[in-house]
């Protein structure tokens, strides 16, 4: 009961500053607590000042932006969040929504000082010669200061916000009570999996609020592209890294989205825009596909080109992954649109279990003509695959597709990775200067040998399975067998555990069967 008028209260207070912006349209969809929506909006209406109704202004979107960055960290973060759930708000609000700026006043140098000295147990000047107060960049989580190591390495260092872990988990719990009202009481909308996309956002606040996590994701990335001359990660300073604090190798560059700058850079080592753009695209395929791990906060912001050409990301907060099966789902998806074999991309979302089997396939490949077709009839330097997918996305309701979250995040990674690349140069499709790499990756993961090859490593694996099977199952004909002999009725004990045995391995037979038909 607490909990609820507490949460109510709390709600209250949102609301009032989501009408000032005009932007109460999220929890009247929901339908959450209509009676206090509605007395937000009348005194939002009632009390409205000239600050007030300049705030209103805009489109939905960008009024509910405006509000998100008034009510605050949490907020912001769920923001961006929601920017890439299209299914969720609409495309026209995810979009307005991806330009919701992570940018807060920064917090004091004295309070990052105590810390870097409570998380590294030593003072500040134990682990670095010089520390800039200052900080060059400050957001909802965290801010980062430049500074030089005791061992002569410049750094970039990354501290948390004061106490920005107490306001995020009361925010949060706040969103998950919410969510599993929505459940509740809109069963319409559980396909959307409410309670589920807040604890997928809770994961990855949670993530971001470590900054050991972080470093290790940095490290990871790096590990996979040791072998890639044109993408290079920053390296994790381990010493100087604790929960609240990232020491990372400072970069120099440019940004990616600095075309003057990038020209610059091309005409001193000699490189051309179009092989920034072909090596952009081949490293985001191989996060992808190659390896299901992909930087998944990629604006033009984290993306820097280095005076020698190379590719150098920064801020590994947000990172998706993806599994083989997934990757593989996609990998033929994409295949079958570019093919413009819509039956095999319909059957595919069938195999992968995305859209129920009572669904037609005809009904959906017909959904999926009608999306590809506008797209695929551009011409080539215009046709764009995160567009394909967000397209597609917005059929699930009609098809009680369930939602897939790391889809999600991948097609508005792409998003920003396409309007980067048309940014440098319109008259280029990124993704046709990976051709050769992806369809050398498509014969060599999908190709008929690919195929075959699963199915032997399938075989494989459900053969070496098959010793443990028929150990369980002896045990299972043991146990039945002993308590039959010991309860005694209906007949001869040794019959009946005959019988038992005999019961339960024809069982074990009728599962092999079915094991082998899989096959």
């Amino acid at each position: 009961m607490f909990t609820a008028l507490t949460s109510l209260a709390r709600l209250f207070r949102i609301a009032r500053t989501l009408a000032e912006y005009d932007a109460l349209f999220p929890l009247e969809r929901l339908g959450v607590a209509p009676g206090l929506v509605g007395l937000a909006r009348l005194l939002g209406r009632m009390f409205a000042s000239s600050t007030a109704k300049q705030n209103a202004d805009g489109r939905p979107g960008q009024r509910l932006a405006k509000a998100f960055e008034a009510l605050g960290p949490s907020f912001i973060k769920l923001g961006q969040a929601l920017s890439v759930r299209s299914d969720l708000v609409g495309e026209d609000i995810a979009a307005d929504l991806s330009a919701l700026q992570d940018n807060l006043p920064p917090f004091s140098g004295a309070e990052a000082r105590d810390i870097i000295e409570a998380e590294l147990g030593e003072p500040v000047s134990h682990y670095f010669s010089h520390f800039e107060d200052a900080p060059v960049a400050a957001a909802s989580i965290a801010q980062v200061h430049f500074a030089v190591t005791t061992d002569g390495d410049t750094v970039a260092v990354k501290v948390l916000r004061p106490g920005v872990e107490a306001r995020f988990r009361r925010d949060i719990d706040l969103a998950l009570w919410l969510a599993r009202m929505v459940e509740r009481t809109r069963p319409a909308l559980r396909r959307l999996r409410p309670v589920e996309v807040v604890r997928t956002f809770e994961e990855s606040v949670n993530t971001e609020m470590d900054l050991r996590l972080e470093a290790a994701a940095a490290s990871e990335l790096a590990d996979n592209f040791k072998d890639d001359p044109h993408f290079r990660t920053p390296s994790v300073d381990w010493i100087r890294t604790a929960q609240r604090v990232l020491t990372l190798e400072r970069i120099s560059g440019v940004r990616i989205d600095d075309v003057e700058g990038l020209k610059q850079v091309g005409e001193t080592v000699g490189f051309e825009l179009r092989d920034i753009l072909r090596h952009a695209a081949e490293a985001f395929f191989n996060q992808v596909f190659r390896d299901g791990f992909f930087h998944a906060d990629m604006h033009p912001g984290n993306m820097f080109v280095a005076p020698d050409g190379t590719l150098r990301p920064v801020d590994f907060g947000i990172m998706g992954r993806l599994d083989r099966k997934t990757r593989y789902y996609l990998a033929d998806m994409l295949t079958g649109f570019l093919n413009r074999d819509y039956r095999r991309v319909a059957e595919v979302h069938f195999e992968a279990g995305y859209v129920p089997r009572d669904k037609s396939v005809d009904g959906f490949t017909q959904a999926v003509r009608a999306i590809g077709e506008p797209i695929l009839g551009r011409p080539l330097h215009e046709i764009s695959l995160a567009r394909l997918l967000a397209q597609l996305f917005q059929v699930t309701e009609t098809f009680e597709m369930e939602t897939q979250p790391q889809l999600l995040l991948l097609q508005k990674t792409m998003l920003v990775a396409e309007g980067v690349g048309r940014m440098i140069d319109p008259d280029v499709n990124m993704w046709l200067l990976a051709q050769p790499m992806i369809e050398t990756w498509m014969r060599e993961n999908r190709g008929p040998e690919a195929r075959l090859r699963d199915v032997v490593d399938d075989t494989m694996s459900r053969l070496e399975n098959l010793p443990r099977l028929m150990t369980r199952a002896e045990a299972v004909v043991d146990a039945l067998s002993d308590g039959v002999a010991r309860k005694g009725a209906g007949g001869r004990p040794e019959f009946r555990g005959r019988q038992s045995r005999w019961v339960v391995q024809c069982l074990i037979l009728i599962a092999l069967i079915a094991l082998i038909s899989q096959i």
